[in-house]
């Protein structure tokens, strides 16, 4: 306790992982959604866009902060149907292009990674200067959901405003997840991801020469030499395996004191075993797991409107309303 049984049961095609994730990522189209970005000042002087959308009166006190994964943006399906029906059912929402992921990019020669929860935290800040809401939800999505569930297990201060969290296809194990995507079977999703961040390694090499080598980026021929040569070093980390163990919030977790759900499908390609943290789970009274047999990476297809998870969180929230 608290484990809980999934209700999630696709129909065919859904029932294989990797059409659900393919699907959700490639071919979901969202519509109905207005965004209104807002850039914020980070407490190192970098910068990063929040891109928010509000329920229809504009009067509520209550906010969701929404947070992507690796290599997206708010603008991925799964960001804007998440955002599309909590702002339906009142909650307004904060869409988080972390840093270099709005389309411009930041001005540090450190990047997003997936322990800077620091970020996280300036704009839970930033949104409590606007002095207008009284109940703050965190949700997030793999790399996102990793950046919250840090956020609220580690020693840190975090306001009282923080009332409920949900977390989906999270690698809680960073080396774990990494074992994963190395499997032959996950090849598209690996040379997607690392030919769009040797782009990112290329575009920093110009700004910053004397830093950076095109030797390392002509090395970067793998995610783990990625985080080698510029993840672990651009952020302060001694090597990757030291980027791996302090980022990942799987140690965090039974230090987080607000209701969290976090749903891992088990046919997720990206996570290994130890992203499936049942024991913590067992022994807490505020970590809920879901571990549906279905769903793929962020996919949870449900219907046309929304996905499962879209419904699940919209749920979770509810439940801790005041």
């Amino acid at each position: 306790m608290p484990i809980i049984a999934s209700s999630y049961k696709p129909r065919v095609p859904f029932t294989n992982g990797h059409f659900n994730t393919i699907y959700a990522a490639k071919i979901r189209k969202i519509r109905g959604l207005t965004y209104e970005r807002e850039r914020i000042a980070l407490s190192d002087g970098d910068f990063l866009d929040i891109d928010f959308s509000f329920a229809p009166e504009r009067s509520t006190q209550k906010i969701a902060i929404i947070v992507h994964g690796l290599e997206g943006h708010a603008k991925r399906p799964y960001m804007q149907g998440t955002a599309r029906i909590l702002n339906s059912n009142g909650f307004d929402c904060a869409s988080i292009n972390l840093r270099g992921c709005s389309g411009e990019d930041n001005s540090k020669i450190r990047s997003y990674h997936s322990g800077a929860s620091e970020d996280l935290s300036d704009v839970v800040n930033y949104i409590l200067t606007k002095q207008k809401y009284h109940q703050l939800f965190l949700c997030g999505f793999s790399l996102g959901g990793n950046l919250i569930l840090k956020y609220l297990g580690e020693n840190r201060n975090r306001p009282g405003c923080i009332t409920a969290a949900v977390a989906v296809s999270t690698p809680v194990d960073l080396y774990d997840s990494l074992g994963a995507l190395e499997q032959r079977k996950n090849w598209v999703y690996r040379w997607s991801f690392l030919k769009d961040l040797r782009k990112k390694y290329q575009a920093k090499l110009k700004v910053f020469p004397n830093e950076l080598s095109k030797e390392n980026h002509r090395k970067i021929k793998s995610l783990m030499l990625f985080d080698e040569l510029y993840t672990a070093p651009a952020n302060g980390f001694t090597d990757a395996l030291d980027y791996y163990t302090k980022s990942s919030s799987r140690q965090f977790l039974p230090q987080i004191e607000v209701p969290t759900l976090l749903i891992n499908a088990l046919d997720d390609s990206f996570l290994n075993e130890k992203c499936y943290p049942t024991e913590e789970a067992s022994q807490s009274e505020l970590l809920f797991l879901e571990t549906p047999a279905f769903g793929g990476h962020v996919g949870f297809i449900e219907n046309q409107e929304h996905t499962y998870c879209e419904h699940r969180t919209l749920q979770f929230f509810q439940k801790y309303l005041d």
